[in-house]
């Protein structure tokens, strides 16, 4: 089971904030093989979408934020790697995209092996593949009627 909530950076608590960072820095960093700087300034801005166990336990994130008067970016989608088969990361990007508003623009820099998982909530491709720290990317987006 996993219930989700949306928090801005202020009312994250300590330990969110700690298991937040945590959960990011194990795929996108050590999982994936991708040393960069993984915390920035989007996070103090961000919407975040945690999904917890239970037992309240972080397993499954992602991060929401307005880039215009039009135009929302989705970004830091992940859930943990013990998890990955229980269909939270569909359940995860349904939540978060319920949190915004119709006539927005969506976009998301995706990684290419997860084209198909983007297209099928509406994302199209708008780029051709580039490499983004060594791995395979595309930007996507779509437009929420």
């Amino acid at each position: 089971m996993i219930t989700f909530e949306n928090k801005s950076f202020e009312s994250l608590t300590n330990q969110e904030i700690f298991e937040m960072y945590q959960l990011r820095v194990s795929v996108f960093v050590v999982e994936q093989k991708c040393p960069y700087q993984e915390v920035d300034d989007t996070d103090l801005i961000a919407t975040h979408i945690l999904g917890k166990n239970e037992v309240g336990e972080l397993i499954a994130y992602m991060r929401i934020y307005e880039t215009s008067d039009t135009c929302w970016y989705i970004g830091r989608v992940i859930v943990k790697k013990e998890e990955r088969q229980a269909n939270y990361g569909r359940l995860l990007v349904e939540f978060g995209l319920s949190q915004i508003s119709s006539g927005y623009l969506i976009k998301a820099q995706a990684q290419e092996r997860l084209q198909r998982f983007y297209t099928s909530f509406g994302f199209q491709p708008v780029s051709e593949v580039y490499l983004e720290d060594n791995i395979p990317h595309i930007d996507m987006e779509f437009k929420k009627v």
